[in-house]
């Protein structure tokens, strides 16, 4: 059975995070500060539950695993397992200096993808930064010698980050999201993360949080990263939609919506979509009841839907691999 699914995602308490996933996108819950929204997932670590329809109060990869492979699409064919993790993130503090490996070191190391990203800046404070590889080319003993000193911060590339903004994050690259940014970060599905500098931050414990640096030193590039950023990228005019496509890589695909009126779309068979709505509302239209999606909800669209159309006034991420 296919249809547009809505979504609602695991939440997670981190120290770092604020209220604006809860107060401005519609979390539902009773924690004290949501840090990450895990709008797309199929993960040991948190499950979308599909929230309309027919199989409502199904985790997505349980719906998945009933229904077939052809609800993937032929592109997800290659993946041993469910590709994409989509979050939305709200740095209210500095998150960790930290990295990711690459498909070879994670599987190994701990049996999951490595972990290419994208961000695409929603929203950040005046002054907002991010942490995107190094400034110069060290070398790995001066790498272990700046974490074991806390001089890391030293050598590090910081750039600033302002609303629009795109940035691409191959694994291996150290990068880090700073306070007052808020992003919708398209991800490998994985969740493996080297802590490498947190501010000397004590953990729910009451002990340090803990770094990982033997792995920090295995899958780290010390040399500066040409940095993947995109701005003012062009767009394409789909009816009432400007679209511009953010990032296009092996693991996915991504584009930037901005809605004032209709525009008609497809989901075919080489591909599931997601749509995230990062502003307004729209309705979505396909061959069953309409769906109306709001500013913070996710919706999976099975591949092999075929045509639909969005209506409304919205930003949104559009998804797919």
């Amino acid at each position: 059975m296919r249809y547009p699914m809505k979504l609602n995602a695991p939440l997670k308490d981190y120290l770092w995070g604020g209220t604006r996933l809860r107060d401005e996108y519609g979390k539902q819950t009773a924690l004290p500060i949501v840090a990450e929204s895990w709008e797309l997932a199929c993960h040991r670590d948190g499950k979308s539950v599909i929230a309309n329809g027919a199989v409502a109060g199904e985790t997505l990869e349980a719906w998945l695993a009933r229904a077939g492979q052809e609800m993937l699409g032929r592109n997800a064919a290659r993946f041993s397992y469910f590709p994409l993790l989509i979050k939305l993130i709200d740095a209210h503090d500095n998150l960790s200096v930290q990295v990711h490996p690459d498909d070879d070191y994670a599987l190994r190391a701990a049996g999951e993808y490595g972990k290419t990203e994208m961000w695409y800046i929603a929203d950040a404070a005046p002054g907002a930064e991010i942490i995107y590889g190094f400034a110069r080319e060290i070398t790995r003993a001066e790498f272990h010698q700046r974490i074991a000193d806390g001089s890391l911060l030293d050598v590090v590339r910081r750039v600033p980050a302002a609303r629009g903004d795109v940035f691409f994050i191959p694994a291996g690259t150290l990068h880090a999201i700073g306070r007052g940014i808020l992003i919708c970060e398209i991800q490998q599905n994985s969740n493996t993360t080297y802590r490498v500098y947190d501010y000397g931050r004590i953990g729910a414990d009451g002990r340090p949080r803990d770094l990982h640096l033997a792995q920090a030193l295995d899958v780290t590039c010390l040399t500066p990263a040409a940095m993947q950023t995109e701005r003012g990228m062009a767009e394409e005019l789909c009816g009432g939609a400007r679209i511009r496509l953010l990032a296009a890589c092996d693991y996915f695909t991504v584009h930037h919506l901005a809605l004032e009126g209709a525009c008609s779309l497809a989901a075919g068979d080489d591909s599931f979509c997601c749509i995230t709505m990062l502003a307004g509302s729209a309705v979505l239209r396909w061959t069953g009841a309409p769906l109306t999606v709001q500013k913070g909800e996710s919706v999976f669209l099975p591949a092999g839907l075929g045509a639909y159309t969005l209506e409304g006034a919205a930003e949104l991420i559009l998804s797919k691999v």
